[in-house]
């Protein structure tokens, strides 16, 4: 039971705003010892509390040693490292300006440009944040201008810009290949068919809805001489990152490259990248080395937090309280998917994806282990479900990124509404690799 009451603890410091690597560290020494105390009474001596706790924490260097010598999570700084010097050549301006010309005498066309940029950008960068507020800047100005629904608007670049979750290479999978001990390049290839078909979704339902409701998503009327020559200079934005993004998965599906491996590719491919646009400097070097160094650092940190935190909880016999009860839930395998991923999706609401990786799914996963769940359909779920609780109200991070740029007639409440569509057809496809995990070969 102590074990449990920690998990809560953590949670509501998490809640409240303190950096989750100290709060899980801070969680695990408090309850390690509580739990030390409780173990020795009635005579819980302070030599005999001193050396049990000790020897509780006695393997964490090991475990930190393991930590630095993961060749799956070398990855991580290289891809960051390519979609922070990506983001810094502002590839998503050249990008929403050329499709938005594409795509402009379509009704909802600026809408569909937007999704697919936030396509190759969760392709290419995988930073939802960047997406996010990239799109937030350029494309929402462009949409309110010329007429477009505030809650369209807002609800299509939440969505486009969280696609970096599921669509690899993701942080997220890197993470999860990790944690599930899985491949990352068969994560990479699983995930794909499940990220297109949700892009695909977003592109009819916003389609249906232009064609229902013609004043939500009106066309725009572009000179066809303007647009002649506009349609060159599209296709030289769209090519090259085009390009990198076959480059970096082409080579893990061809069984070329390693992620990692690919990953250095990619994050050499990005200064070529933002040397051909001109925007290549040794200050964007430097700042996008420095940002790299502290994401990662903050990820590692959350790792080595979390690494002590799994330690108290098996400890405690935690585990063995939550796999009791996961197995006793009626239905069997389907009543702990459905709980694991309602319980996933609530948590996300609250904290990020690689405090969910990290210490939830660790909890879960010999649990599925025991029912004789397929590890790679699982990870999969959890990938889908985590990009969904991104954009949930009320505490969806992509809402927050998105009403930090938006100008003031946009409120919360037309954000809100408008992602509820596009949280719909998540769950929707989400329900369909549930149901059908055949179609997308899991």
């Amino acid at each position: 039971m102590t074990g449990i009451v920690m998990f809560f603890a953590a949670l509501c410091l998490l809640t409240l705003g303190y950096p989750v690597a100290f709060s899980f560290g801070a969680v695990s020494m408090l309850f390690g010892l509580i739990a030390v105390v409780i173990e020795l009474l009635p005579d819980p001596s302070f030599a005999m509390v001193a050396e049990e706790f000790f020897l509780m924490f006695s393997m964490m260097p090991f475990r930190i040693y393991s930590i630095m010598n993961n060749t799956i999570l070398m990855a991580v700084p290289l891809f960051i490292l390519m979609g922070i010097v990506l983001q810094k050549s502002q590839l998503a301006e050249r990008l929403l300006e050329s499709m938005g010309v594409l795509f402009g005498k379509v009704r909802g066309g600026v809408a569909i440009s937007t999704v697919l940029v936030g396509t190759l950008l969760a392709a290419s960068t995988g930073v939802v944040g960047a997406s996010v507020v990239a799109m937030g800047v350029i494309s929402l100005p462009v949409m309110l201008k010329y007429g477009y629904s505030k809650q369209l608007a807002t609800g299509t670049i939440c969505a486009a810009g969280t696609l970096g979750q599921i669509i690899p290479p993701s942080i997220v999978l890197i993470i999860l290949g990790d944690v599930f001990q899985l491949p990352v390049g068969d994560l990479f290839q699983a995930a794909l068919w499940p990220g297109l078909v949700l892009v695909t979704c977003y592109i009819i339902y916003i389609l249906i809805i232009s064609y229902l409701r013609p004043e939500v998503a009106p066309s725009i009327e572009v000179n066809e001489e303007e647009r002649n020559g506009m349609v060159g200079k599209a296709l030289l934005a769209i090519i090259p990152p085009l390009a990198l993004i076959i480059m970096v998965l082409g080579s893990i599906f061809a069984g070329i490259a390693t992620p990692t491996e690919s990953a250095s590719v990619g994050a050499l491919g990005s200064m070529i990248l933002a040397a051909m646009y001109g925007k290549l400097s040794w200050k964007i070097v430097e700042e996008s080395c420095q940002e790299t160094v502290k994401i990662t650092a903050m990820v590692f940190a959350i790792l080595i937090g979390a690494t002590a935190f799994s330690m108290v909880f098996v400890y405690t016999g935690a585990d063995y309280i939550v796999e009791d009860f996961m197995i006793s839930l009626p239905g069997d395998k389907w009543g702990f998917v459905i709980l694991s991923m309602l319980s996933i999706m609530v948590l996300g609401f609250f904290i990020d994806f690689i405090e969910i990786s990290y210490i939830v799914v660790p909890i879960l996963l010999p649990i599925a282990d025991t029912i004789g769940i397929n590890p790679m359909w699982f990870a999969i779920l959890i990938a889908m479900n985590l990009q969904t609780s991104f954009l949930t109200p009320p505490f969806g991070f992509s809402l927050f990124y998105l009403k930090g740029v938006c100008p003031p007639e946009v409120r919360t409440v037309d954000i809100y509404r408008g992602v509820m569509p596009f949280i719909l057809i998540q769950l929707l496809v989400l329900a369909s690799i549930i149901i059908f995990p055949g179609i997308y070969g899991l």
